[in-house]
């Protein structure tokens, strides 16, 4: 009985320990890192992949529409 308290006990406790991720990053998100708007928990957020492979003008007039239209 006192085995099962201790082991309930040991893996209750290892579920609240910390987990490291490591940190990616992509080439994409250094693209566009210094862009108005970026902020420091999520970087350059993009999950569409919109801005993938454009060139600095389109991603200008991307940039344009999103404030014409308030987002």
């Amino acid at each position: 009985m006192k085995l099962l308290l201790a082991a309930t006990l040991a893996a209750s406790a290892a579920a609240f320990a910390p987990v490291t991720k490591p940190v990616s990053s992509s080439a994409l998100k250094s693209a566009y890192e210094e862009e108005l708007g970026v902020i420091a928990p999520t970087g350059f957020w993009d999950p569409a992949k919109l801005s993938s492979g454009i060139p600095q003008e389109k991603f200008d007039e991307y940039r344009l529409a999103e404030l014409k239209h308030g987002r």
